[in-house]
């Protein structure tokens, strides 16, 4: 079973989120989000609150097989500032594990130095933040084990590309008939 975990923090895009997280547990996958303050409560971009499985000082991160970041603002402001989070989505890099960021979040690897000579995608205007990435401008590109998502409306068929690559394509399937995809 693959460990994957979702960063949460103050002005996270609600959709992205929320997406990724019902998609990948109707898959069977076990998903726990991740509030990177103190706090379990994280309030997102557009006033609705969550609660987090955990803190990042619960967090266990030498078993992470993926490392998920939704957009928003300012939550990606946020994501970016963590330091302790760039450092582990540094480790997760070198050691070519799954990283998958969506709308302006793809931005905080760019501005890590984590796409280089990727393929990416982002939310329209933060292409400059991609740095040393080749900007596809599709909804979703996967390119070995960074998957990125231009922004909400992309969220099912990011969650789709992240199932596919953990559980394969036939479990993609049964999950996205299931909701009448």
């Amino acid at each position: 079973m693959k460990t994957v975990y979702l960063f949460l923090a103050t002005g996270f895009e609600e959709i992205e989120a929320l997406t990724i997280v019902d998609m990948l547990r109707r898959a069977e996958i076990d998903i726990t989000t991740v509030s990177i303050s103190r706090n379990l409560q994280v309030e997102g971009a557009h006033g609705i609150t969550v609660t987090a499985d955990c803190t990042w000082v619960e967090l266990s991160t030498e078993d992470a097989d993926w490392l998920i970041l939704p957009g928003g603002m300012p939550g990606t402001k946020h994501l970016g500032e963590c330091k302790p989070l760039v450092s582990l989505l540094q480790r997760q890099a070198a050691a070519n594990k799954n990283i998958a960021a969506i709308c302006a979040a793809p931005s905080v690897l760019g501005q890590a130095g984590l796409l280089n000579g990727y393929k990416a995608t982002c939310y329209p205007g933060f292409e400059q933040f991609l740095t040393g990435a080749t900007v596809t401008g599709d909804n979703v590109t996967v390119d070995r084990n960074i998957t990125t998502g231009k922004g909400p409306g992309a969220a099912i068929s990011f969650a789709t590309a992240i199932i596919t690559q953990i559980a394969e394509e036939e479990k993609a399937r049964e999950v996205t008939s299931g909701m009448l995809l």
